[in-house]
């Protein structure tokens, strides 16, 4: 792969791409409120014409519920063309069960996560159950309050891997800010869920599937005239370099301590090597 290089912006890049994939925590938004700058690049990006832009986030809700969130923090629609989460991943293998992992699944399900995330388990024909002994299996979508730790889930697991449950994961990103503060996605719990024995699927970034989905929301483009757009590098870069699109990492995200912002080139190189990835670009945070 070749060196990751660094860029002021977004406009130095307008002529290389047609359909930007971008991620929404860490990138847009901080989870309270959007990031003045990014929303004049994605304004500045659109005002030309021609260029999709489609929101792909790790968030364990359905579409429409990521569309209202947007609409509430005032994120214009003529920003973006689509919406594609891990929540919505999630549903529909469950809705459907067209692989034979989900298929073998029961109805019975133990949900693991706050109450907002509620869409994923509705119309799926779930039985909701309150027990691990009573569960088929784990739908994972997070953590109840911000200041949780995958301590205080261990009973838990545990015992879920113990009975052999397996469980779905809604999203597998780590951690996630929210405001000034750092929180644990279902992503941290799914991973001891692994250590522990049990088994897991993972809905979302960096599986292929939901940037096949994404990019068929937007006219099924070129792969070699996209970019995915995003903080996280086991998520967002690490599914692009799979998929084999560009990406522009952003290092004002969850990776700013390890690689600094703006990006120190010395630092990036080496977790970009201990992750097995490499992003085609890279600057501070996302703007114009």
């Amino acid at each position: 792969m070749n060196a990751t290089r660094i860029v002021p912006g977004l406009a130095p890049l307008e002529e290389r791409y047609d359909a930007y994939l971008v991620d929404l925590w860490g990138c847009l938004h901080d989870g309270v409120r959007p990031f003045p700058a990014a929303l004049d690049a994605l304004e500045r990006l659109r005002a030309g014409g021609g260029k999709r832009v489609c929101f792909l986030s790790n968030g364990p809700r359905r579409i429409a519920s990521l569309i209202r969130r947007l609409d509430d923090m005032g994120v214009p629609r003529s920003l973006y063309d689509a919406v594609m989460s891990s929540g919505e991943s999630a549903w529909a293998a469950l809705r459907h069960r067209d692989d034979p992992w989900h298929a073998r699944l029961g109805r019975r399900c133990l949900h693991v996560g706050p109450e907002r995330d509620n869409d994923v388990r509705e119309g799926n024909g779930l039985d909701i159950v309150e027990r691990v002994e009573d569960a088929d299996f784990i739908l994972c979508t997070g953590i109840d309050g911000w200041d949780e730790t995958v301590a205080d889930y261990e009973p838990l697991l545990a015992a879920g891997a113990a009975r052999g449950l397996p469980m779905v994961c809604a999203n597998p990103d780590l951690v996630v800010h929210i405001g000034e503060k750092l929180s644990l996605c279902a992503g941290s719990l799914a991973i001891r869920y692994v250590e522990l024995g049990g088994d897991v699927a993972w809905h979302g970034k960096p599986d292929g599937a939901v940037f096949a989905r994404a990019l068929e929301a937007l006219g099924s483009p070129d792969p070699a005239r996209a970019l995915m757009v995003g903080d996280g590098l086991r998520t967002d870069v690490a599914g692009g370099n799979a998929y084999g699109i560009d990406t522009l990492f952003l290092s004002r995200g969850i990776h700013e301590e390890e690689v600094g912002a703006p990006p120190d080139p010395a630092r990036m190189e080496a977790r970009s090597a201990e992750l097995g990835v490499r992003p085609t670009w890279a600057m501070t945070a996302l703007r114009w």
